[in-house]
Formats: C-alpha cells, sequence, structure tokens
C-alpha cells in the first residue's frame, strides 16, 4: 500500500479533536490536542510510553469515561456530532466505534457466541447464522474455524483469538474500528496477518490504531500522529502532539526535530 500523499486538511474527518485534554483528577495527562481522523484510511498514534496517545484513542469511544476522575476538556466531534453531547448515549458510540485491545480478550463462549454476542445484545434474533458468517469472512478467520464454530474460543491461538476479537466488533456492524497495540503480544507471522487485515479493512471502516511499532505504522498507514511527554515548569509530564501528517513524509521529512528524533531512534 502506497501513504497518502496529501496534507491532513484536504478531506472530511470523521472525528475532530479541538483543544483536547485529558484528566485523571486534577492531573492533566494529555494537552491541547488538536487532530483530525480521515474517513477509510488507517491513522497511526505514534510516541513513547507515557506521551498519552491511548488516551487520546479510549476518548473516541468513551471509554475514559469508565475510569474513575477521568475527564475531558476541549471537544470532539465525530462527523457533525459533539462526542460529549448530553444527548449522546456512550452505549451507542461504543457500537458504532468498536474496540480492539491489546491482549486477545475473548468470552469465554464458543467461537459461535463470541461473535454473536453484540447482535444479540442489540435486539437481533434472525440471521445470526450469516452475520457469525460474514464477520469471520471479513476478518480472514473463516476458513480457520467454519468446522469448529461450538468450539471454545480460548483454545484458538493467540493470533486467532485477535482476529476473533476484530470480527466480534466488526458483527455490530461499527463505522470505526480502533486498536490499541493490537500486534503487542503477538509473533510476527500473525502480526502480519492482522496487518493484512487491517489494510483489507480500511477499505470499510475508519481504523485508528495506536503502536509503539514505528515499522508497522510506516507499513499500514496513510496518515501518522506523533506525539511526546513535556515537561512543565512545576516538573509535571503531559502528552502533546508534535506533528501529524502523512506517513511517507512523517518518516521520511518530517517537520519537527523531536519527530525526526523519535523516528531515528535518538530518543524514546
Amino acid at each position: 500500500m502506497a501513504p497518502s500523499a496529501l496534507p491532513p486538511e484536504v478531506f472530511d474527518p470523521v472525528f475532530t479533536m479541538a483543544d483536547l485534554s485529558v484528566f485523571y483528577g486534577d492531573y492533566e495527562a494529555v494537552r491541547g490536542v488538536n487532530l483530525r481522523i480521515a474517513p477509510r484510511e488507517i491513522t497511526a498514534l505514534i510516541g513513547p510510553s507515557g506521551c498519552g496517545k491511548s488516551t487520546v484513542l479510549r476518548c473516541l469511544n468513551r471509554m475514559n469515561d469508565l475510569i474513575p476522575d477521568a475527564r475531558v476538556a476541549g471537544k470532539i466531534t465525530y462527523y457533525t456530532e459533539d462526542l460529549y453531547g448530553e444527548s449522546v448515549d456512550p452505549i451507542e458510540v461504543r457500537r458504532r466505534i468498536g474496540m480492539v485491545f491489546q491482549k486477545p480478550n475473548p468470552f469465554p463462549k464458543s467461537i459461535y457466541d463470541n461473535i454473536a454476542y453484540g447482535p444479540r445484545i442489540n435486539g437481533q434474533r434472525k440471521g445470526l447464522d450469516d452475520v457469525v458468517e460474514d464477520a469471520l469472512h471479513r476478518a480472514a478467520l473463516w476458513d480457520e474455524v467454519k468446522g469448529k464454530l461450538k468450539s471454545n474460543a480460548l483454545a484458538l491461538s493467540g493470533g486467532q483469538q485477535q482476529r476473533l476479537c476484530i470480527a466480534r466488533a466488526i458483527a455490530v456492524k461499527p463505522d470505526v474500528i480502533l486498536m490499541d497495540e493490537p500486534c503487542s503480544a503477538l509473533d510476527p507471522i500473525a502480526t502480519t496477518k492482522i496487518e493484512d487485515l487491517m489494510q483489507v479493512l480500511s477499505r470499510d471502516y475508519t481504523i485508528v490504531i495506536v503502536t509503539h511499532n514505528m515499522q508497522q505504522a510506516a507499513r499500514v498507514s496513510e496518515r501518522t500522529a506523533f506525539f511526546t511527554a513535556e515537561v512543565d515548569e512545576q516538573g509535571v509530564r503531559h502528552g502533546r502532539l508534535v506533528e501529524f501528517d502523512a506517513t511517507s513524509r512523517i518518516f521520511s521529512n518530517p517537520a519537527d526535530k523531536r519527530t525526526e528524533g523519535y523516528i531515528t531512534g535518538r530518543f524514546g
């Protein structure tokens, strides 16, 4: 895949973050992020540990709502709607904006019931066989599990479990898939399968991925946002967005020396 050469301004965004800050109690973990996410592309969030990239990712489907004392300042718009508006249902947000976590987390149920779980919760009773098969096809897992759909999902390999979790997210027909270090616990062969799958899925879904693997970001994403942690005059660290651009430019000709330093391994 050739990364996009378009500047970040030339698209109608799925998400727009305007002066986004995230607090845990009085601590400002992320400060002043302005970022726009393009539709049907893979956007990678990279940076050293503690720079806030996973915190920002969790803001996009309001997972931070589940953390005591967490609060968001600034604004996130999902298309034209304030994602944190009073009338917005966080459960509906998480249906439309799915999440795949760092460690595969299948339910201790059958493969079939893992995929059917979300549609059943949403009230679907008919056509579940088709939903399960379609989701597993889309997650490139059908051929490997079609003869053992009633088997416990925990018996699958780590890479298969992660693709199952992707299939489970797809089954509720989301618009966006968020992925937080989805390959960090996987071997290189399983990682390649997940990366290939992401590129196929980005034809139909907007994907935002957090990764510590810069080579992965360079391989799979069209756009990359680089975050770092800055220390203020009181000695407190805050996550900050440094640069956002087409992945090809971030990795070949970054505009900020901090980005270049991270990309070349001089820090982080």
